[in-house]
């Protein structure tokens, strides 16, 4: 056999053999570029989030770490505490309306806007602005304006335009007010996200074809009723990612508390991550704390898990 043809007949062998070791060099140059933000994410994350664990079942209860396992019984305590509950009723009081509210406006916001009023670019940037904020921003200007006032220096805020436009009788003591509490600070959180609601609705608005629209007019349905069975059917995974966003926002709410309200009278305005804080960095109880915080990641999880295995069927359907 002549040298021309065993060259012939090794040279698809050769080939394949350096394919593969292309491919190979690949994967390790992959691996190796991937491998320190692995690394660093299970030791910084998963890494702290076991440790937290841990910690919640020892007897750390001050500055010097104590390791000792106690089992159960700081979450006994934790859910006998009167102030944690009322954080738990705080929390589902605030998450319900806080979603309620915010889709509700936001939904009514994206219809008008889709109407294609004169001046949407407008108005959808003033929508859109409150986003720009942070929560600490957000915190001290409402704060400002749900100022009651006081005796010496007499209305202010809200309550001083409300007692001009004459209906001083709905004046309140706003977040001063135990009966009103987490409700105050509802209305801040309402102002900053409402906008981005509103933008992913107008998204999928702009996303159904006209010609749904025509054909159920064609067919004799009024506004109301295109609305009600073409368009917002269509919008539920628009409302579901807006529901996941909102709702684990509202779980972990921290900041816009501690700048507008603190716990509030009577903790009327409190949360379990501020209780947290409290617990972990003013008490130096470390075991409490961390109890809270897996208890705060349990309540997140609940909400976003279900989420991801639906989404991850949904596409492996497709």
């Amino acid at each position: 056999m002549s040298e021309t043809v065993r060259a012939q007949m090794a040279s698809p062998a050769a080939s394949r053999l350096r394919r593969r070791r292309a491919v190979t060099a690949d994967r390790l140059i992959a691996v190796l570029l991937i491998a320190p933000s692995a690394a660093a994410i299970a030791v910084f994350v998963y890494g702290f989030i076991g440790f937290t664990a841990f910690a919640s079942f020892t007897k750390w209860d001050n500055l010097s770490p104590d390791f000792t396992w106690v089992g159960w019984k700081n979450y006994a305590a934790l859910f006998n505490t009167v102030r944690f509950q009322i954080d738990l009723g705080n929390t589902v009081t605030f998450t319900l309306l806080f979603l309620a509210i915010c889709l509700s406006v936001g939904f009514t916001l994206a219809v008008l806007l889709d109407r294609g009023i004169r001046g949407e670019a407008f108005f959808r940037s003033i929508y859109l602005f409150p986003l720009a904020l942070s929560f600490i921003v957000t915190g001290v200007v409402w704060r400002w304006l749900l100022n009651p006032g006081s005796a010496q220096l007499g209305t202010a805020g809200v309550n001083l335009l409300l007692e001009r436009i004459g209906l001083g009788m709905l004046k309140t003591g706003w977040y001063t007010d135990p009966r009103i509490g987490i409700k105050a600070v509802v209305i801040a959180a309402v102002w900053q996200l409402s906008g981005y609601v509103m933008a992913m609705y107008l998204a999928g608005l702009r996303g159904i074809p006209e010609e749904l629209r025509e054909a159920a007019r064609v067919d004799g349905a009024n506004d109301f009723q295109v609305y009600r069975s073409i368009i917002v059917p269509l919008l539920h995974p628009i409302t579901l990612g807006a529901i996941i966003i909102l709702g684990h926002i509202s779980l972990k709410i921290f900041d816009l508390v501690v700048a507008m309200t603190g716990p509030g009278p009577g903790f009327s305005s409190d949360v379990p991550a501020f209780f947290m804080f409290d617990t972990t960095f003013r008490g130096n109880n470390f075991a409490q704390g961390s109890g809270i915080a897996v208890i705060l990641l349990l309540m997140v999880a609940v909400l976003i898990v279900p989420y991801l295995v639906f989404s991850l069927r949904t596409e492996t359907q497709r």
